[in-house]
């Protein structure tokens, strides 16, 4: 048995969840969302961020971690916001030893919806039929069991 945690980096919002391989099988085990206080300055939403996906990963001891890849907006200083999010829940899971693995956008809704360019309706839709225990109540919560379902279902193609 293999535990994955799939990561939805935000600044705002950053989704987290895990989830169990064995096999075919795969099993929900929690999920959340990080929400750094927006009065905060930045230095003090990526400490939250790190800090707070830390104590998840000291709780469900995952083995390895999928994260998406920050896609380029039309704003870049909001992309460059978003990637030092993303960079914060990297760092969190290198610093406990947890293997990092990437995926983009397009990836991932491919995966689990079949397109590439699936509405977050059909990808929700595949999450409830492939994780029937999974509590999803927001879409950054979806978006990370998607991830770490991605990763499940790359990685033991990869591996064999």
């Amino acid at each position: 048995m293999k535990r994955i945690i799939g990561i939805d980096p935000g600044l705002v919002n950053t989704g987290w969840a895990v989830i169990e391989v064995a096999g075919n099988q795969r099993k929900f085990v929690a999920s959340g969302v990080i929400k750094p206080k927006s009065g905060l300055e930045l230095s003090e939403r990526l400490k939250t961020i790190f800090d707070e996906l830390q104590a998840v990963v000291v709780k469900f001891v995952p083995d390895e971690a999928a994260i998406e890849i920050t896609f380029v907006n039309k704003n870049p200083t909001s992309t460059l916001l978003l990637g030092h999010g993303r960079a914060a829940a990297i760092v969190a899971l290198a610093k406990a030893g947890v293997p990092v693995f990437e995926y983009e956008p397009n990836k991932i809704k491919k995966a689990i919806a079949g397109a590439g360019h699936a509405d977050k309706s059909q990808v929700l839709r595949m999450i409830k039929i492939i994780v029937p225990g999974a509590e999803v109540s927001k879409s950054d919560e979806a978006d990370a069991i998607a991830i770490a379902l991605t990763h499940a279902n790359t990685s033991s193609i990869l591996v064999g």
